[in-house]
Parts: structure tokens; sequence; C-alpha cells
């Protein structure tokens, strides 16, 4: 059974989604603020976060769990600013869904993310590939360059991989949303591609040496070099 941890300061909002999801099949665990839900992370295989919450806000535990797991995480928020939702990436945030939203879309982002999670633990890939100093592993669902572990998000890993399966393809942005994240191009889904392929080449940057794997080519989208 997969256990889901909701991180909301908010009792009420915790009960629902806690009964909407275990009614669903999912093992359901709470933490009631971003310090407990920092303390909790590793029990789970999916959180879903709120960012404004006493102690440690949702952000902040983001980036802490970051440092512990990377299991997928889903900001659950009031806030709908195209600013916060870059931050909420660049901590290392999955997803994005706005208040109040409906039962059905949180369940689809969630199966969706849980099934993405499955991608990058290898259950569905069994081959490795290797650029020049680059390696993915995907049997150990690791990535190495210069020898160096990176520690990527799902996301991440999954668009890596997707690139490196074909280095010579340009993919546009809605056919790399569309494969990675496996579901229809949305207006804003360029920006949300452009936030995760920024992080991803910060990740792969290592001091003093080449790293540059991933090549925007203006006007028609990304490929692996």
């Amino acid at each position: 059974m997969q256990k889901i941890l909701i991180v909301d300061d908010n009792k009420e909002i915790r009960e629902v989604v806690h009964v909407l999801l275990s009614n669903e099949g999912y093992d359901v665990i709470e933490a009631c603020n971003g310090v407990e839900g920092v303390e909790k992370c590793q029990e789970a295989d999916l959180i879903i976060m709120d960012i404004m919450m006493p102690k440690m806000d949702g952000f902040d535990a983001c980036i802490n769990i970051r440092e512990k797991t990377n299991v997928p995480i889903l900001f659950l928020t009031a806030k709908t600013l195209d600013d916060d939702k870059e931050q909420g990436f660049n901590c290392g945030g999955d997803d994005f869904l706005v208040k109040p939203f409906s039962y059905k879309e949180l369940l689809g982002r969630v199966k969706a993310l849980l099934r993405r999670y499955q991608v990058y633990q290898g259950k569905e890939v069994n081959q490795n590939l290797q650029s020049e100093n680059l390696v993915l592993d995907a049997i150990q669902q690791s990535v190495k360059v210069h020898d160096k572990d990176v520690s990527l998000t799902d996301i991440e890993y999954r668009i890596l991989y997707v690139l490196m399966q074909d280095p010579k393809h340009v993919y546009s942005s809605q056919e790399l949303y569309e494969t990675v994240w496996k579901e229809p191009y949305y207006y804003n889904a360029n920006n949300t591609i452009m936030v995760h392929i920024r992080n991803l080449r910060k990740k792969l940057e290592v001091e003093g040496k080449k790293t540059k794997y991933i090549r925007t080519v203006w006007g028609k989208g990304y490929r692996f070099e």
C-alpha cells in the first residue's frame, strides 16, 4: 500500500484529504507543520504540502526534505502567483495545485506523480545511458557527473532520461511535457519545463568541468548533447 503524507496546519483540510485518499486505498499519515513534515518525510511515497504554515513554511520544509528523499512533493496552496510556483519548483517541488481544488483533480495529480515516481525508481526502465562524463544508471537509479553522484527529483530524472534516449532529437516543449508528465500540454506548461530544465542544469554542473549537456534550440525546444 502506497503511503501519502499530508502536511498542512489546517486540520479540516487534512481530514478531508485524508478521507479522500484513504477511500482510494492509500495509507495516509499527517503532519500539522513543516517541522513535523520533515520528520515524517521518509515514511512516505508522496507528500502533499501546504505553503503557509507555522514553525517552518512549505518551501523551507521542501528544501529540508530534499536532503533526505526524492519522493514527489505536491504543493497544495492558496497561492496563485507564478513567482510562488517557480519558487516551489526551485525548492524541489514536483507539482502545484491551487485551493480550492476538485477531488477529481487532486486524485489525478496524486496518481500521476506516483506513476512517475515508479519510473524514477527504475520499475519501468531498464537501460543505462552514458555521454562522456555523465552516466545515468536506471537499474541503480543513479546519475553521476565526473564520478560524482547527482541527486535529482523524479521529474528532473525523467527529463534527463528522455533527452538522453535520443540525443539528436529536438523535443518541443509540448512533446517534452507530454512525454515526461504524461498529461496534455497546457498554456503555462512551458514555464514549468523551463524551471525544471534550469534546476537540472545547475545540478549537472561541476566546478571547473565542462557540463553543457542540455542545449536549448531556440524556437524549437531542447536536446541532449
